[in-house]
């Protein structure tokens, strides 16, 4: 587990945007029975996170059509919460950053950190705007 005072501003990055943090897997479960489209963002504290991940996402936010919610788990800090939501995301590997858009529980849209690393936060940004077009 990573020092708490360390994540903070990780965390009010998305919390300060809306974005529900989901602690426990009873949180997460909640949120997956939700009806509508639901975008679950695994947060991290790598590099790619901070220069792509949040702020593609910041920027899908300011388009036109987004999911119903916004909820977060954060890798390697509520771990129980994160594994939880990962077993909705099968078949898909766990990764830090990972973003997923789920509708009535099913997932339809997986970006992965090898989709979000090296790319631009434009490019993420449209990427999710691409999936709430599709989706929501």
């Amino acid at each position: 587990m990573y020092d708490p005072q360390l994540v903070q501003p990780m965390r009010d990055e998305l919390t300060a945007l809306g974005v529900q943090e989901l602690i426990t897997p009873d949180d997460v479960d909640g949120a997956m029975r939700q009806p509508g489209t639901t975008l679950v963002f695994v947060n991290s504290v790598c590099g790619c996170a901070a220069g792509s991940a949040r702020p593609g996402l910041r920027l899908s936010m300011m388009g036109e059509k987004k999911p119903d919610r916004f909820v977060t788990v954060f890798a390697g800090m509520e771990t129980d919460a994160t594994a939880r939501a990962r077993e909705y995301f099968k078949p898909y590997r766990p990764s830090s950053p990972q973003i997923a858009l789920m509708k009535d529980g099913q997932l339809v849209k997986m970006i992965q950190r090898q989709d979000i690393e090296g790319h631009t936060p434009d490019s993420v940004g449209r990427a999710l705007q691409e999936a709430y077009d599709a989706n929501c």
